[in-house]
């Protein structure tokens, strides 16, 4: 009696398992995330994107690249999923670092040719500027920061500016990184506005390379 009951159990447990495995085969099981996922980084952010993930150099924490020659902001979770990017605007001049003594300075005092975005791996935090908005700090002694765009003089037109596809337009802050209203709030604020990170911003005058080589700048513990 049990071998004429087993009989059709078994016969019954193979076609369950035929009727199974095309259907895990069908819904294989989701792959590990990637550690750098998003096929528009441009050369620059994709090399220091890898770069920071193999060096384990954003230390655990959500990081932001800032390609200057492309004028875009690329912000990535701390695994290094790449959360969202952007257009942004960029200091008036081309060049990679402050002047001296820029800690002292109003930002209005600053000439032209001054009013650059400096390259470097910097300790970002949130915070708040002068008056209250939300920001986040990435060179607190250089007053500079990722922000929202804000109203501004109709001459700057900083608007279109923004919209450009021209790397080019995208010059017009003094040091400042600028970023549309809603990239900030929805991608920006969540990641970097909550706790603190790592921006990179990539060199323009200087390979890559030689930046995350050499610049190895004291980040401050999480």
């Amino acid at each position: 009696m049990a071998r004429q009951g087993g009989a059709p159990k078994a016969v019954l447990g193979w076609i369950m398992a035929m009727l199974v495995v095309p259907a895990l085969a069908s819904n294989p099981a989701p792959a590990p995330e990637e550690a750098v996922t998003g096929s528009t980084l441009s050369e620059d952010a994709d090399f220091a994107a890898h770069w920071v993930l193999d060096a384990d150099d954003n230390r655990g924490q959500p990081f932001a690249i800032v390609d200057k020659k492309r004028a875009r902001l690329y912000v990535f979770a701390a695994s290094g999923r790449l959360v969202g990017e952007s257009t942004v605007l960029l200091g008036l001049s081309v060049g990679d670092t402050s002047i001296d003594g820029i800690a002292s300075r109003t930002p209005a005092s600053l000439a032209p040719a001054e009013r650059t975005t400096p390259a470097g791996r910097f300790a970002s935090e949130p915070g708040h500027n002068a008056n209250g908005e939300d920001i986040v700090w990435f060179d607190y002694d250089a007053s500079l920061a990722i922000h929202r765009l804000r109203p501004s003089p109709a001459d700057q037109h900083r608007d279109e500016r923004i919209n450009s596809a021209r790397a080019d337009d995208k010059r017009i802050s003094y040091g400042c990184v600028v970023v549309p209203v809603a990239f900030y709030d929805t991608v920006v604020r969540p990641l970097l506005g909550r706790q603190r990170g790592v921006v990179y911003v990539l060199p323009e005058t200087r390979p890559v390379s030689a930046m995350l080589r050499s610049d190895r700048l004291s980040l401050r513990a999480p």
